[in-house]
């Protein structure tokens, strides 16, 4: 009897550490994955433009400078440059003239389909891109960049969801810093998904930022993985 339930005792504590096994095999894979897709979302094309209100030498710095994939000029701790309000720029440690500041970068901040944004079918991408990059902020010109490099993206799919990332979560994904400091910052992140159908969601508020003073604005973009 006794080696009855010593064998049972055995049988028992080999089944907790296989399930035990497996329980952490599945956290372990779980882990991974949601580490891989951090990893494969990459923030496309955010380009940067400044606006002081005269001629001014600006220091530009990103927050995580080792995701960093590519830049233009090349990024190396940090951009200075003499700004002028045009939003033209020479690049001091090149001479170089320049209109913005160029960076990609993998993303730090995960992503996702939420209960707002908007669903867009892709004839009305233009429109659309056009109506909300104005509410958001952005100028003619730089809205013009924004849909020329974003149409053929988004275009691909009979309808999108889209979400405008918010301030804290810019912030999260990537650190930016300048000095002087801006007086106004405004920065569009544009998340998006490709869709065969709709889905039912909440139209995203969107706030109308002031320009004034030294203005600086960034934008770009990235697919939910």
């Amino acid at each position: 009897m006794k080696n009855k339930d010593q064998k049972k005792k055995s049988s028992l504590l080999r089944t907790l550490l296989i399930i035990l096994a497996i329980i952490v095999v599945l956290v372990a894979a779980a882990i991974y994955y949601y580490i891989s897709t951090i990893n494969s979302m990459v923030v496309y094309k955010p380009i940067i433009y400044l606006y002081p209100t005269d001629e001014t030498e600006v220091s530009v710095t990103l927050g995580y400078e080792d995701e960093i994939t590519v830049s233009y000029p090349k990024y190396t701790s940090g951009w200075t440059v003499l700004a002028q309000p045009d939003s033209s720029l020479v690049d001091l440690s090149s001479g170089r003239n320049l209109y913005a500041l160029y960076y990609e970068s993998n993303a730090m901040y995960r992503f996702s389909v939420q209960k707002d944004g908007f669903v867009v079918e892709k004839e009305n991408i233009v429109e659309f891109l056009e109506e909300k990059l104005a509410i958001l902020g952005l100028n003619d010109y730089e809205a013009e960049e924004f849909i020329i490099y974003w149409l053929p993206i988004l275009q691909q799919y009979e309808y999108t969801y889209i979400r405008f990332a918010t301030a804290d979560e810019i912030l999260a994904n990537m650190p930016l810093d300048m000095v002087p400091a801006p007086d106004t910052l405004i920065r569009v992140l544009m998340t998006y998904k490709g869709l065969d159908n709709p889905i039912d969601i909440t139209p995203q508020n969107l706030i109308t930022p002031e320009r004034t003073g030294f203005t600086a604005v960034e934008w770009g973009g990235t697919e939910i993985q």
